[in-house]
């Protein structure tokens, strides 16, 4: 069962206060181990654990995290000044992809920086009862919020072979699309991995600044060791407003901006892909539905243009229901959790190709992670382009969809730029 982290006897107090912009969350990030959720420069990054969860495997592990964050949150003493989304007590979450795999994990941070981008900023801390937040370890100085434990970029990286080779991976991907053929599955998501290791204990901070600066349209996230640049939203909550940023179809970048602009038109006029992405945006827009009162789902695709890759993207807005009981970002990941995006269609088929032909488990890799606040506003990300770190190793993933058109060898070809920015993370290569 969940067991928090530590006991406390009296109330803890969940202080938010108004502070200076220092421009750059990830700069104020006083020790290596991490939470942040950061795009375009705005989000939240925290540090130290007032309380921790490992759930459960189970289809329920989202339902166990709601409650257990009920209860924590329900015995805070809260003083929140600013009254925003990401101020008060906030959460970070990082979930398995298949229900059966443990490893989902809460942690509500002893200290949280948010950032707005446009000039707001503010400092939540979660303190004991008559502790001041000066006593936190790492808590920032007088003379400004420089870290206490200064990163160390990794050195002597070395790569390992995942759990299929490139040959094996290519004969998995040949073998998905014969069962599509076959009539039982439209599209199945395969993924693989690979392994690093460094000379010493790999820092999550130098990561998540070399992901941000080169990836500023990602989701830059770290929590738990999952580290990564996702561009995909799964789900955004703001009041009873929601949204998404479906993603599915892929091409690379041009060398030059004729270049780039023909493969972006291939791109959008790919039948392959357009219907990978069909598949995608069903599955949100079938999930999301019955929880609104209103959707929006844009009529075509637009390209999101990488500085590695372009995609197909497709935004899905919508109003949730008046009459329906109050959700909380974290349920809504679990109505909208997994897309065919990072599965297939239909899901249930789909995962079971997956288990039989990717011979390994993914952990948190395409699960969902972010963060939700005691008012159960939040955002949540797909885990993607990302590694697990622990000590000096990384393991990395990349996964492709997989439709009747797919070649291996380009699949192939895809995922391994698709490992580009955690592999240029780790070795400081753009």
């Amino acid at each position: 069962m969940a067991v928090l982290s530590r006991q406390d006897t009296g109330r803890l107090l969940a202080r938010t206060l108004a502070v200076p912009d220092s421009g750059d969350l990830l700069a104020q990030l006083p020790q290596p181990d991490v939470v942040a959720w950061v795009h375009r420069g705005a989000g939240l990054a925290g540090w130290g654990e007032a309380a921790r969860v490992t759930l459960p495997a189970g289809e329920d592990r989202f339902t166990a995290g709601e409650k257990w964050l009920r209860s924590v949150f329900d015995a805070l003493d809260v003083d929140d000044r600013l009254r925003v989304p990401g101020s008060g007590p906030v959460a970070f979450g990082t979930f398995t992809f298949d229900a059966s795999s443990e490893g989902s994990v809460l942690i509500i941070p002893r200290a949280v920086l948010g950032r707005d981008g446009h000039g707001r900023a503010w400092l939540t801390t979660v303190t004991e009862p008559g502790e001041p937040g000066s006593a936190l370890a790492g808590w920032p100085s007088a003379n400004g919020l420089a870290p206490a434990i200064p990163p160390i970029a990794p050195t002597g990286v070395r790569w390992h072979d995942g759990s299929l080779p490139a040959p094996q991976w290519e004969q998995a991907v040949a073998e998905a699309v014969t069962a599509i053929k076959a009539g039982a599955l439209r599209k199945v998501v395969l993924a693989q991995d690979q392994f690093a290791t460094a000379a010493e204990p790999i820092d999550a901070r130098v990561l998540l600044h070399r992901l941000a600066a080169r990836y500023p349209e990602c989701y830059t996230f770290a929590c738990d060791g999952m580290v990564g640049a996702t561009p995909e939203l799964l789900i955004r909550q703001a009041g009873r407003q929601v949204s998404a940023l479906v993603l599915a179809g892929t091409a690379p970048r041009g060398g030059d901006p004729a270049e780039d602009e023909a493969l972006g038109a291939g791109l959008l006029a790919s039948a392959k892909d357009t219907e990978e992405h069909v598949y995608a945006v069903a599955s949100m827009r079938d999930a999301l539905g019955p929880l609104c009162d209103a959707l929006d789902v844009e009529a075509r695709p637009a390209l999101l243009k990488l500085p590695n890759l372009q995609h197909l993207g497709t935004w899905v807005r919508g109003t949730l229901a008046e009459t329906a009981a109050p959700r909380s970002v974290l349920g809504l990941a679990a109505a909208v959790h997994p897309t065919a995006a990072v599965c297939g269609t239909p899901t249930g088929a789909a995962f079971e190709l997956i288990r039989e032909l990717e011979h390994m488990d993914r952990e948190r890799y395409a699960g969902p992670v972010g963060w939700v606040d005691a008012e159960g506003n939040g955002e949540w990300g797909i885990a993607l382009r990302c590694a697990q770190l622990s000590g000096r190793t990384a393991r990395l993933f990349a996964g492709c969809g997989i439709v009747a058109g797919s070649d291996p060898a380009a699949e192939l070809a895809e995922a391994q730029v698709k490992f580009r920015p955690m592999r240029g993370a780790l070795e400081d290569q753009a």
